[in-house]
C-alpha cells in the first residue's frame, strides 16, 4: 500500500461503551489517471470501520465523480459523513508552491468548476450524510453521536451560526466536522463544547523538516499552527483535533517531504 495508516485513540466515549472505529481520509484529489491510488482506496474498506469521515477535497479533475465513487466502492454502504474543500468546487490550477509560505491575503487562483453537485447528490442518494452547514444524529454501536460540520472556510464559505449551539442532550458524543481548520471554526466548536473536530486541507504540511526524530511543518496553508499540521492533538480545555495529513496532492505539486499520503484509523474509546 502506498499510504501510511495512521493509528490513534481517543478517550472521548462515556464508560462502558464499546470502542468506535473511524475512518478519517481527506484530500483524495482524485483524477481518472491515478489508477495506483484509486486501488489503495478500494483497500480502506478492509480496515472495517465502524464510520467513515471524509473532510473534503475528493475532486481534481472535472470527471472525477464516477471516479471517487468507484474509488469508495464498500465504504459507501458504511455510515459515512461528508464535507467539501475547495478543490470540489473548482480544479486546480499552477500556481507558485512557494505561494504556500507566505502569508495568506485571502486571494484564491480558482480552476474550472466542478461537479460538486454530482459528488452531492450520489454520495447522499447512497447514504453518506452531508454535513455542509448542517446537523445530524446517528448511532453507531451503543453510542449516540451528534456531528455537525461547515462548508469550506478556505473560500469563506462557512457559517457556523448556521450550526451552532449546544449539543443535542440526548447524544453521548459531539463531533464537528470541517475541511479547513481555520481558528475561527475551532473557537466556535469549542464555545459550543463539543468533544472532537475532525479536519483536512492542510496536506500535513506536505513539505516538513526533520526535527528531533519526528518531522515539522513549515506551513497549514490557514491559520492554524503548524505542530497541529496532522495527527491528533489537544490544547487545554478545547476538543481533541484531528487533522488528516490527507492521501492525494494538486497535479500540479506531486511532492511529499517527510509528509507521506496518509489515512487515519481513529479509535473512540470511554474516558474511563
Amino acid at each position: 500500500m502506498s499510504y501510511q495508516l495512521r493509528e490513534v485513540s481517543v478517550p472521548v466515549l462515556p464508560a462502558g461503551q464499546r470502542p468506535i472505529r473511524v475512518l478519517h481520509f481527506s484530500d483524495l484529489h482524485l483524477s481518472p489517471a491515478r489508477k495506483r491510488e484509486i486501488a489503495d482506496i478500494k483497500s480502506f474498506a478492509e480496515l472495517a470501520p465502524d464510520l467513515v469521515i471524509s473532510t473534503g477535497d475528493f475532486l481534481a479533475h472535472k470527471d472525477a465523480v464516477p471516479v471517487v465513487l468507484s474509488a469508495l466502492g464498500d465504504l459507501l454502504d458504511l455510515p459515512g459523513l461528508f464535507v467539501f474543500g475547495s478543490n470540489d468546487y473548482y480544479g486546480p490550477k499552477p500556481k507558485n508552491p512557494f505561494s504556500y509560505l507566505m502569508k495568506d491575503h485571502g486571494k484564491r487562483k480558482l480552476g474550472p468548476d466542478l461537479d460538486w453537485q454530482g459528488l452531492q447528490k450520489s454520495l447522499t442518494g447512497l447514504g453518506w450524510v452531508d454535513l455542509n452547514h448542517s446537523r445530524t444524529t446517528l448511532k453507531i454501536n451503543d453510542t449516540t453521536i451528534e456531528a455537525r460540520g461547515t462548508d469550506d472556510a478556505h473560500l469563506n464559505l462557512d457559517n457556523y451560526n448556521e450550526v451552532a449551539g449546544a449539543p443535542d442532550k440526548s447524544a453521548d458524543l459531539a463531533i464537528g466536522v470541517t475541511h479547513a481548520p481555520y481558528l475561527r471554526i475551532l473557537d466556535a466548536m469549542s464555545a459550543d463544547q463539543l468533544d472532537l473536530i475532525f479536519a483536512g486541507h492542510t496536506h500535513g504540511g506536505q513539505v516538513r523538516l526533520p526535527w528531533f526524530g519526528e518531522s515539522k511543518a513549515l506551513t497549514t496553508n490557514c491559520d492554524l499552527p503548524n505542530w497541529r499540521a496532522r495527527g491528533l492533538t489537544k490544547e487545554k480545555d478545547q476538543p481533541w483535533l484531528h487533522v488528516s495529513a490527507g492521501v492525494g496532492t494538486s497535479p500540479f505539486a506531486r511532492i511529499r517531504v517527510a509528509c507521506p499520503p496518509e489515512v487515519s484509523l481513529v479509535t473512540l474509546e470511554p474516558a474511563f
